[in-house]
């Protein structure tokens, strides 16, 4: 390996930092989905095991609540589909700024390319977690007082 060839992955090194704390970024959020999309099921679970012995009443109340949760794990898997594509999208870029450094290739426009829509991935799963999150609050009641309905 010429020194040349090694400054020039070591820059590619230091390119490559950012998507990495990204990826560390993205894994985070990943692990918060997943705590939330649980804690749906589980909440689902003990939900649908009431509805045996419950009246009409109350299995409807459940029904309701159950098309609530139905709503927030279709938004978080959602937000978890397009956190893991920005993840793999972002591991692409890493290795396709090796790859062109390695073989000499000139990939700047398809890098760019794959990390914007890498972005855009991540940024439509936080938008569906923020709407995961306005549904989840405004089905919260303390003592009977409902919260405001979201618009969101």
């Amino acid at each position: 390996m010429t020194p040349t060839h090694a400054v020039s992955v070591a820059q590619v090194i230091q390119l490559a930092v950012a998507p990495v704390f990204l990826l560390a970024g993205v894994g985070a959020t990943l692990n918060v989905l997943a705590a939330r999309i649980g804690r749906i099921i589980d909440r689902a679970r003990l939900m649908e095991a009431e509805l045996a012995a419950a009246t009409p009443e109350v299995a409807e109340d459940i029904h309701r609540r159950l098309k609530v949760l139905f709503k927030r794990a279709t938004l978080i898997n959602r937000a978890i589909a397009l956190c893991v594509m920005c993840g793999l999208l972002v591991s692409l870029v890493v290795a396709a700024l090796f790859v062109s450094s390695a073989l000499n290739l000139e990939l700047a426009l398809p890098i760019a390319i794959v990390f914007v829509v890498a972005l855009l991935s991540l940024a439509a799963a936080m938008l569906y977690f923020l709407r995961e999150v306005f549904i989840a609050t405004s089905a919260l009641s303390f003592g009977g007082l409902r919260m405001p309905k979201s618009d969101v």
